[in-house]
């Protein structure tokens, strides 16, 4: 059984702080880069490492262009998906992402498209963005719009010729299919000669197959002997999503700085999520140091249940443990050096870096369905809640020339 990109993507989501706020673009050309890194997620039984090959270049004073490919692998599943049957399973994902940046006087123009493959979840993205320097480059504002389209299939196992197993597509699943929007606007202000803040919103549309075909809800079933069973997961078809984010910057006398982020989210499934991350950077010759501390609050889907109380309780169903109620933590720590590569007159800086990060979720409503035990006196519901701990590497070199 595999696990499907949006799942995965949540995965990302919980580790990565995808709830702190982006930066706004400014009226500068970015510079000429080539970077590679790699990856590396453990966590509740759980592997995902991958590569990513970057490489940017201008063309005139005007126009950058930017290619970019990710190839990573997926090894085990989430806890739910895993306690419902899963079995073990690896799986690639290629993605591809071209960028072209153009700049007109203070006005910068951007736009890029990322395709995703994987045995059963094909991605399309399209990105478009515009900002502009205003009142002497004190202040940035800039918009951004985005449409991504999915299709989404589910794999099953089937014995071949020779008494092996293959996967294919479910052919009763079928094809579905996913349309993602999203819109969002920044202001970013020079508020001292030591301080910077951004502002960010962004609203998010789905319409379409959202959920996970291969997740499961369970419910109170006294015929069972472990005293529950199983039924499909199901989504409302739409969602929207609306987040606001800030970021403070300050710059001390002694070259380090800190940085102050927070985002407030909500969305029509009801979540409520608050994120907040302090982040410190100290350069020491020819080093520079960081570290991040951030923690994560979020509250429940509207429909989930960890236990319904029998079948077909509710139009929706979901005991999908990201849109229950948890808390989470993080602490990371980077250190980049650079450096001079001799002989390579072209190359104007090099930075090798490594970077590690320790997570730590506490569900507050998901329990760990496989210790049900009602003759050792663990009914369904009184099991442990469960917690994640993971381990995030990073390794990347970059060039720039």
């Amino acid at each position: 059984m595999q696990l499907s990109r949006r799942s995965r993507a949540a995965l990302a989501i919980l580790w990565l702080g995808t709830l702190y706020s982006a930066p706004s673009l400014t009226g500068v050309l970015p510079d000429d880069e080539a970077e590679v890194l790699y990856d590396h997620y453990a966590g509740d039984d759980q592997v995902i490492h991958g590569t990513t090959w970057l490489i940017r270049k201008k063309i005139g004073d005007s126009f950058s262009v930017q290619y970019s490919r990710v190839t990573d692998i997926v090894s085990g599943a989430s806890v739910d998906v895993r306690e419902t049957g899963a079995s073990p399973y690896v799986e690639e994902r290629d993605e591809n992402n071209v960028a072209l940046t153009y700049l007109s006087g203070k006005t910068t123009f951007a736009m890029n498209y990322i395709g995703s493959t994987e045995p059963d979840y094909i991605s399309n993205t399209a990105n478009f963005s515009i900002s502009r320097d205003m009142f002497g480059d004190l202040t940035t504002v800039s918009m951004n719009y985005s449409r991504e389209w999915d299709d989404i299939f589910k794999m099953e196992k089937i014995q071949d010729a020779q008494g092996g197993y293959i996967k294919i597509h479910d052919p009763s699943f079928g094809e579905k299919h996913m349309d993602e929007r999203t819109y969002g606007v920044g202001l970013t202000q020079v508020l001292t000669r030591n301080m910077i803040l951004a502002l960010n919103y962004q609203a998010i549309t789905d319409q379409g197959f959202i959920s996970n075909p291969y997740r499961e809800a369970r419910y109170l079933d006294p015929t069972s002997g472990r005293g529950w069973s199983l039924e499909q997961e199901v989504y409302p078809g739409t969602r929207t999503s609306n987040a606001i984010g800030s970021d403070l910057k300050y710059y001390l006398p002694y070259r380090a700085a800190l940085d102050l982020q927070y985002r407030y989210y909500f969305d029509t499934f009801g979540i409520r999520a608050q994120t907040v991350q302090l982040g410190y950077t100290q350069p020491w010759r020819n080093w520079t140091f960081d570290g991040t501390a951030r923690y994560y609050l979020q509250s429940q889907a509207s429909f989930y249940s960890d236990l319904y109380p029998y079948l077909d309780s509710q139009n929706f169903v979901s005991g999908n443990q990201d849109i229950s109620a948890y808390h989470s933590y993080s602490l990371g720590a980077q250190a980049s050096y650079q450096f001079t590569i001799p002989h390579a007159s072209w190359i104007q800086k090099t930075t090798a870096n490594v970077r590690y990060d320790r997570l730590v979720t506490n569900y507050e409503n998901f329990h760990e369905w496989n210790l049900t035990n009602p003759s050792g006196g663990i009914e369904p519901g009184d099991e442990p809640l469960f917690t994640l701990h993971a381990d995030i590497y990073e390794i990347f070199l970059s060039l720039w020339f």
